[in-house]
């Protein structure tokens, strides 16, 4: 008789709970969140395991690339479907949790995860690093401008380089407090930059010896961090049939809502998937819509949406396109060619209005 488990994992213990294939409860334990830990609670019914069950989580992915080379049927599991599952329980505990994932592989009631090779995560982990750096270094330098504009003092707009120097030259006549407090900002904002300034010049030695990214980076508006965070959320392209799915993973799609025949409605776009990819192809498309001005057949099929709608949902609508032409340059090999589509778009300008 086959056998299932499910995997509530926590920072210290793990619930697990094991399952036969009518349902009835086999075993239940708490052991610790270590792989050994859990393979020993296992190995008696080794040969009968059909399926293991972890949500997807940091932990959860770690112990599959721990347990899955040791020849456990490990399966990470969609965190937003499971808590969908698991919310028809009446009483939320860690041993509920276990045996409602255990119940879930049984059934067979469950939305694989992809999990991406260890090599993509390290740049995943990068470019988080350098997205944090940066956020930070942006609120602290909103926040001295805050303060500083309390006094009447109003820092403009200046370049990052020339940023320090210029609150210095306003807080020269201030209070001694209010300086140091104010220099205080400036030291840690300083050893942001230094950090942030490391970080990105180590993504963008990655991209340069990156033959994907570099490819990739051919399409007008895309750039070393675009580039990078689309080949980290994709890991294997090979894993997409079709290269229009794409965007919907990345949450670019329009959702619907549907009921009986009075309800049928299109909402705005999903924002499900990985939202750092969905982040850095908007920015590839309004960059490429807003700054860049050498002609494309993409550049122009999203002015013309812009023309007739507006321009995020023109910016929302290249972007999904772009996703599907990295995808597609990715699987071919191929640079990105300006011209492509040119004649179609020709013929769509200079056909009159109806």
């Amino acid at each position: 008789m086959k056998l299932y488990v499910g995997l509530d994992v926590g920072l210290e213990e793990t619930s697990l709970c094991i399952v036969d294939s009518e349902g009835l409860t086999v075993r239940e334990v708490k052991v610790s969140t270590e792989p050994e830990a859990i393979r020993s609670a296992v190995e008696n019914y080794a040969d009968r395991l059909d399926r293991v069950g972890v949500e997807a989580s940091s932990l959860g992915i770690w112990l599959y690339r721990e347990l899955q080379p040791a020849g456990l049927p490990i399966i990470v599991v969609e965190a937003r479907h499971m808590r969908v599952s698991l919310s028809t329980m009446r009483n939320k505990t860690d041993r509920n949790d276990a045996r409602g994932i255990a119940q879930m592989m049984r059934l067979g009631w469950y939305r694989a995860v992809h999990v991406k090779n260890i090599d993509m995560q390290k740049m995943r982990t990068l470019l988080t690093n350098r997205k944090l750096l940066k956020r930070k270094l942006i609120d602290l330098e909103n926040h001295v401008r805050g303060a500083l504009r309390a006094y009447g003092l109003l820092v403009g707009t200046v370049a990052r380089g020339a940023y320090e120097a210029r609150i210095r030259e306003l807080i020269e006549h201030c209070d001694p407090v209010f300086v140091m407090s104010i220099q205080v900002m400036l030291d840690v904002r300083r050893a942001l930059l230094e950090g942030y300034d490391r970080l990105h010049r180590v993504l963008l030695q990655v991209v340069q010896h990156d033959p994907v990214c570099r490819r990739l980076m051919t399409v007008p508006g895309v750039g070393p961090v675009v580039a990078l965070s689309f080949k980290v959320g994709v890991d294997d392209p090979h894993r997409f049939t079709r290269s229009r799915t794409v965007g919907a993973h990345f949450g670019l799609t329009p959702k619907r809502h549907q009921s009986g025949t009075s309800i049928d409605f299109e909402g705005h776009i999903s924002k499900q998937g990985d939202i750092s990819v969905r982040e850095a192809l908007c920015e590839a498309a309004a960059s490429l819509l807003l700054r860049v001005r050498k002609w494309s057949a993409l550049r122009a099929w999203g002015l013309r949406i812009a023309k007739r709608s507006s321009m995020l949902c023109a910016i929302a609508a290249v972007a999904r396109k772009l996703a599907c032409i990295l995808h597609r340059m990715w699987i071919n090999e191929t640079d990105f060619n300006v011209g492509f589509g040119a004649k179609i778009t020709q013929r769509l300008r200079l056909k009159p209005a109806q």
